[in-house]
């Protein structure tokens, strides 16, 4: 959300419920490491989640799979930390830890109790700072990957998702997977890994979140002794310079057999704009709600309850840094492939003529404030929505997103649906047995 409001300010007469205050504290260390904090007093947890842009989109040429790969790898130790060593300790004392790679960002956690972050962050800082990538370590995780890899493709729907992503995000690396390939994997060096890691694990790239039973003086304390000693910033090959990815301008349509299906799919996408508009965003996510969301949705009741043309239908929509995904994915009978597709064209171009009802936008809202809600009521969520928003954009516009949902009329959500949902602009996928 490149565009942030200031949403501690905002008056604006179409902000909604935009949030008077956030809650958690944002210091920017004088390293340029960012700490985002948010305490909570009741719980004897505290959950450390570190964000880094260091996602697949920054791979360089040749280099996919990289960012994947490294994370890893950083759980193969540091000079001081052998492989292990880390979730041995983190584990003996009832505590967990995981991390993710997306195209945006790489994440790594953990959830301890509060009396243990002294003991538990020194090892996580360590590995983040400064990972070995021993080369003996290097090429048995690599086969952990390409198995990996493998598996993926055993996975219709996997193979689905990867297949609709190259159709829709062309040329951008939205479009490749993060997985990465293992001709390409077993191409790539522990020396490349040692760049890439130098490059983009440093603390401007970084955000360190810590929610929980820990007051900010302490977690100050903490992080400034243990993520002060970053390696020494070297040059890696620089990913391509690439545009926004571009609307549809015409529909794209695709039919894949795969053995071992043994039920159908419909997969219809269209995109959205990117993280710096979340309003716009926040009305597509609507119209996703209005169309696929629960029992009262509109393709819900009709293609499924009324027609029994779908076992079941379902709508997604996510927002990255580019770009947002809106998605409406069925599983049905082959046979009703083609008239499913149609009846969901003629819906959604409906929208932008013939405005959705009170009724609909106000279930819609309410769903998706709810939504938001539940989403904040644990140190882990928390912690993940201000890494997220603070990674691609500004850690206060997490808050933003019921004000946007709130504020649309039925009449605003008309152009939107006008500009981005026409059929012409749609990928469809269908998935069949082969």
């Amino acid at each position: 959300m490149s565009s942030a409001p200031d949403v501690s300010t905002s008056n604006s007469s179409d902000s909604g419920r935009l949030p008077t205050q956030f809650p958690a504290s944002v210091i920017r260390l004088d390293n340029g490491l960012t700490v985002i904090h948010q305490e909570i007093a009741t719980t004897p947890v505290v959950v450390v989640d570190v964000w880094i842009k260091a996602g697949a989109r920054y791979e360089p040429d040749g280099w996919t799979g990289m960012a994947h790969f490294l994370e890893h790898m950083v759980f193969k130790g540091t000079e001081q930390i052998l492989p292990g060593m880390f979730d041995a300790a983190i584990e003996s004392r009832g505590g967990l830890t995981n991390a993710a790679t997306s195209h945006d960002y790489a994440h790594f956690y953990m959830t301890v109790a509060a009396d243990d972050l002294a003991h538990a962050l020194p090892y996580l800082a360590d590995l983040l700072l400064h990972a070995a990538i021993p080369a003996d370590e290097f090429v048995r995780e690599r086969q952990v990957v390409v198995e990996e890899i493998h598996q993926s493709w055993d996975d219709p729907d996997w193979i689905g998702f990867q297949t609709l992503s190259e159709m829709i995000y062309g040329n951008h690396p939205y479009g490749r997977s993060v997985l990465g390939t293992p001709e390409i994997l077993q191409e790539r060096s522990p020396e490349e890994m040692r760049q890439f890691h130098r490059a983009h694990y440093q603390p401007d790239d970084m955000r360190v979140v810590i929610t929980g039973g820990v007051p900010l003086d302490r977690v100050l304390e903490l992080v400034q002794t243990q993520f002060r000693a970053f390696a020494h910033k070297e040059p890696c090959p620089a990913a391509a310079p690439v545009a926004p990815p571009q609307l549809l301008t015409q529909a794209k349509q695709q039919t894949l057999a795969l053995p071992r299906l043994e039920h159908g799919r419909l997969v219809m996408a269209w995109l959205g704009p990117g993280i710096g508009d979340l309003k716009q965003a926040s009305g597509l996510d609507i119209l996703a709600t209005v169309l696929a969301e629960g029992r009262m949705s509109r393709l819900v009741r009709e293609l499924q309850e009324e027609r029994q043309w779908v076992d079941e239908i379902a709508s997604s929509f996510s927002v990255q840094q580019d770009c947002s995904l809106f998605v409406l994915s069925s599983w049905l009978a082959p046979r009703y492939i083609e008239d499913v597709e149609n009846v969901i064209c003629d819906r959604i171009a409906s929208l932008a003529t013939i405005p959705i009802t009170t009724v609909e936008l106000e279930r819609a809202q309410r769903v998706l404030c709810n939504d938001y809600a539940f989403s904040m009521e644990t140190p882990g969520q928390l912690a993940g929505l201000y890494g997220y928003y603070g990674t691609l954009a500004t850690p206060e516009l997490s808050l933003a997103y019921p004000g946007y949902v709130d504020s649309y009329t039925t009449a605003q959500l008309m152009p939107l649906a006008q500009e981005y949902l026409s059929p012409h602009r749609c990928g469809s996928l269908a998935l069949t047995p082969a």
